[in-house]
């Protein structure tokens, strides 16, 4: 039986396909197994809730996973919850998780400020993501 990994996944709302085709990549490894801990579309929270309230719930949701990542879009650049989850990944916990960039498929731009914070930064495909989680969370 294989590892399950627990993982949040950074991303935009605006951005959401890029969310769900990363989505579609992990489940097309039958041998990588994962539970999603990011932020539903649907939450509350998301859409109604203070700053504060959505950094807590932010940091609960990043609290039992294995790894954070990040789309690395140019859009998160100017995301301040980027920002926000970068910290909470790096500062809020005794051992910080590990954050792993994506870049978007065929993207020629992507985020400095999500690399620079990244603990590898891997290109749009199956092999190289999930290879990268197994690695970041040994």
């Amino acid at each position: 039986m294989s590892k399950k990994y627990n993982i949040f996944i950074s991303h935009s709302w605006a951005y959401s396909d890029a969310y769900d085709r990363l989505i579609e990549l992990l489940s097309k490894d039958e041998n990588f197994e994962f539970k999603n801990y990011s932020v539903p579309k649907d939450d509350p929270v998301h859409t109604n809730g203070t700053d504060k309230e959505l950094y807590a719930a932010i940091k609960n949701k990043i609290q039992p996973t294995n790894i954070v990542i990040i789309l690395a879009g140019v859009y998160s650049s100017y995301s301040k919850w980027i920002d926000k989850e970068i910290k909470i990944s790096k500062d809020e916990f005794s051992v910080s998780k590990p954050i792993l960039a994506v870049e978007p498929w065929g993207s020629e731009k992507t985020s400095r400020k999500v690399k620079e914070n990244a603990n590898r930064v891997v290109k749009w495909n199956t092999v190289s993501i999930v290879s990268a989680i197994r690695e970041l969370c040994k």
